[in-house]
């Protein structure tokens, strides 16, 4: 007992140091809206469903013109969100989705054409894509393919590795370009209760992060020959 109450006073002591420190340090999230999952289904789902899929720059895609073939072409988005356009020029349309980008198009050519059939066919855009940062085994970014879920999208991660927080596992999604929406799941209650019901789907775009748990935060501080007596402070 005497040769624990060293190791013990150090523990409250590191464990004291960093509650001052996350509390004075830990950075905010800007622009973002944070909530925690509840017991039902439908708080569970963000709130845009089944969002369009925005022109971005880099795409590529086809303007066809039904009475007007002469003016059929291919453009490429610029970085700065233009396409030049045949006997029109300068156009922007990022951010467009490609109902809103054919009426933009039929607006600028109304001014030579008369009542211009205009479609529009994606060649090339950037593929639907999450990204998995923080306690993975393999973080990175993954393509998103069907509807794939959270726990899904954790699997093809890797999984969580020993030092990760399955209890506040966050899920970060873009709203427009200033805001985040954010929400946090407990993972590891989800799982054991079996409340797939509150497994969301995913979004191009998403960012999943989870942070370390508090073992593997304070261990740095406990010596090595104490560390087995505090194994089940991790959540």
């Amino acid at each position: 007992m005497k040769r624990m109450l060293p190791g013990l006073a150090i523990l409250l002591l590191a464990s004291a140091t960093f509650t001052v420190a996350q509390n004075v340090t830990q950075p905010s999230v800007i622009n973002a809206s944070v909530a925690t999952t509840t017991d039902t289904k439908s708080d569970a789902q963000f709130q845009t469903r089944n969002p369009r899929y925005a022109i971005c720059s880099g795409d590529t895609f086809d303007v066809n013109f039904e009475l007007s073939p002469e003016f059929n072409q291919t453009v490429t988005v610029q970085p700065d969100g233009f396409i030049t356009l045949k006997g029109v020029g300068d156009v922007h349309v990022a951010g467009e989705t490609v109902p809103e980008l054919t009426q933009t198009l039929r607006s600028s050519y109304d001014k030579i054409l008369n009542d211009p059939l205009i479609s529009v066919v994606l060649k090339d855009f950037e593929k639907p894509y999450f990204t998995a940062s923080g306690q993975f085994m393999r973080p990175g970014k993954y393509d998103l393919r069907g509807n794939l879920t959270l726990t899904e999208a954790i699997a093809m991660a890797g999984g969580f590795n020993e030092t990760a927080k399955h209890s506040q596992v966050l899920l970060f999604r873009r709203v427009n370009d200033q805001w985040l929406e954010a929400k946090i799941f407990n993972v590891k209650q989800m799982m054991k209760d079996g409340k797939l019901g509150e497994d969301p789907t995913l979004r191009p775009g998403d960012q999943l992060f989870v942070p370390k748990n508090m073992l593997s935060k304070i261990k740095p501080f406990i010596p090595n020959a104490g560390v087995g007596a505090y194994g089940n402070l991790a959540p």
